[in-house]
């Protein structure tokens, strides 16, 4: 099948954190995986021969990297049963395609993602004159291309069900791009938040090497939609999960996720809105 790559699956970016390579299992079903500065999510319990699904693809150039890490924990040669995306942001897409030409597998994320995992459409350019740290700064570096992996992209079902995954519920979370979905499972309360929120301070260069925690907003250089971001942060506060993991940063439970939400939700203008940027700025206007 013919895939069309472009920079999001290309350009290899020259920063990491000090979590690189570490993965963390919560629970019976859950693994987290750092791959640079952002985050893959494995579903399903450890076993050779175990059905299990991959949540968001990685950094560019790094397919060979997440089909190592689930090769250790599923057994070699078996993929997954589908691939769900938060949102198509290179860092979460990026080694898709790598992938793709290994695993016959289908790729679903909300409609309004579909035309950036299919060619139609490219993200709108970084903003790195945002009001931010050295990763705002170096945001220009980021690419912002459409991917396309034709017929292996599919559509969330419209039940909110999410394929292959029992239990678990998507949830329309827009803002930080305009299909981005968060994953939750009402059983343990346990939240994929994709880049709704983060639990790092993504634009800061030392918080994002040293992974120090941190309850933020989603990133301030992708973000074009700040009222949909805001009203989505309170939507997932809604919910109070007791366990999130989200595209960057460690995973978070217990109490401060729950107060440390709630106070984002409450005060997400001062904590996670930049003072100025050209999506602020499009947006007072």
């Amino acid at each position: 099948m013919d895939m069309e790559r472009s920079s999001s699956t290309e350009r290899f970016q020259p920063v990491t954190s000090l979590n690189s390579h570490d993965g963390i299992g919560i629970g019976e079903d859950l693994f987290i995986y750092t791959i640079q500065i952002a985050n893959v999510i494995f579903y399903g319990k450890p076993g050779v021969g175990n059905d299990w699904v991959l949540i968001d693809a990685g950094m560019p150039k790094s397919g060979n990297v997440i089909k190592e890490a689930a090769a250790a924990r599923f057994g070699d040669g078996n993929p997954p049963k589908a691939i769900i995306l938060t949102h198509a942001h290179f860092d979460h897409i990026g080694g898709l395609i790598d992938l793709l030409e290994q695993w016959d597998v289908p790729v679903y994320a909300h409609s309004l993602e579909i035309p950036y995992i299919t060619g139609k459409r490219d993200y709108p350019d970084p903003d790195m004159t945002v009001e931010g740290g050295m990763v705002a700064k170096m945001s220009k570096l980021f690419p912002h291309e459409a991917i396309n992996i034709g017929s292996r992209a599919r559509v969330l079902p419209a039940d909110g069900t999410v394929p292959e995954m029992p239990g678990w519920r998507w949830i329309h979370t827009p803002g930080h791009t305009e299909g981005h979905v968060s994953l939750f499972r009402k059983s343990d309360k346990a939240l994929i938040a994709g880049d709704a929120f983060v639990a790092v301070k993504q634009d800061s260069m030392y918080k994002v090497i040293t992974q120090e925690l941190e309850i933020s907003g989603p990133p301030v250089y992708f973000t074009p939609d700040w009222e949909a971001a805001e009203l989505s942060v309170k939507k997932l506060a809604e919910l109070r999960p007791r366990l999130a993991l989200t595209g960057h940063g460690v995973p978070m439970s217990g109490e401060y996720l729950e107060n440390g939400l709630a106070n984002l939700a409450e005060h997400f203008k001062e904590i996670a809105v930049p003072d100025h940027g050209k999506f602020v700025d499009e947006n007072d206007n």
